[in-house]
């Protein structure tokens, strides 16, 4: 077994719900977390965001008040670059290869040559992404899932180059932070987006024929077990960023009719209409703000 590199402190990059999310997830875990953003705003918005997540588990009685306390003390919200030093750099910035590549080579220069650098992407090759950087053995992919305070499952993705004590530790930390971590090897889409695209593609296809209606799509598979139906899903993991892995995906293998992206999405993304971050998607969330 590769010998396991000692994580003490987490960089997380971007603020956004994603980033916000695996921060607090890191903190709960007990690691010394760093929440990065270029924009203040939206470091205002993380910290408000963690604190009410933290909240409301401490009003359900899965955390203590101190537990509470204890977990935002060991975050630290910054928009100056150089405070990224950490063990393990966890990014989860816009969806494109060339902007994270850039943003790890930048702090390759101000970490050590044992730091991991980790890419949230859903669906862009890790081998590509590290392939452009100048620590390619050091970059893997760890895919969280949308919350990632709730969601148990990580996919740990191995690049070409990508060294055994990377996704070693990366399995092992995800296991610290109460994850359940599969490894699967770079492909488009990994596992998860690459088995979930039909579950949006047919529903959005069903609606675009008038065949049903998506309030009913999503009636139908929520009573069959699923937690949420494809539309309100989309609408939280948004619609733009799931439109992108579907292209993706469609692309890097081949164009295949069945995984045709759908206009019907296509058309929220020209619209803006990107879901719950926007106020509206294929559902109003407006009247509920």
């Amino acid at each position: 077994m590769p010998e396991l590199i000692n994580i003490k402190t987490i960089c997380v990059c971007g603020a956004g719900t994603m980033g916000s999310g695996i921060a607090q997830v890191a903190a709960q875990a007990g690691f010394s977390t760093i929440q990065f953003d270029v924009n203040e705003f939206m470091l205002e918005k993380s910290r408000g965001a963690i604190i009410a997540s933290l909240q409301k588990l401490a009003e359900k009685g899965k955390i203590t008040d101190e537990e509470k306390n204890t977990t935002l003390s060991r975050i630290i919200f910054t928009n100056i670059v150089e405070d990224c030093k950490a063990d393990i750099i966890i990014e989860a910035i816009i969806e494109q290869k060339e902007i994270k590549a850039a943003l790890f080579n930048k702090l390759a220069i101000i970490n050590n040559n044992d730091t991991i650098f980790a890419t949230n992407t859903s669906s862009i090759s890790v081998t590509e992404i590290a392939a452009a950087t100048t620590v390619e053995a050091n970059v893997a992919g760890m895919h969280f899932f949308n919350p990632p305070q709730l969601m148990k499952l990580v996919e740990v993705v191995r690049g070409k180059h990508t060294g055994d004590a990377v996704i070693q530790t990366l399995t092992d930390l995800a296991k610290r932070m109460n994850k359940t971590a599969v490894v699967c090897k770079d492909s488009p889409g990994f596992i998860v987006n690459r088995v979930a695209r039909h579950y949006y593609l047919e529903a959005m296809l069903l609606a675009e024929k008038g065949l049903i209606d998506m309030e009913t799509i999503d009636t139908v598979m929520e009573s069959t077990g699923f937690k949420m139906g494809p539309f309100k899903l989309m609408d939280l993991i948004g619609i733009d960023i799931n439109y992108s892995v579907s292209n993706i995906v469609w692309e890097a293998l081949g164009k295949p009719d069945r995984l045709l992206p759908s206009p019907l999405q296509k058309d929220k993304v020209d619209k803006n209409e990107l879901g719950k971050k926007t106020g509206k998607g294929f559902y109003n969330y407006t009247e509920t703000k």
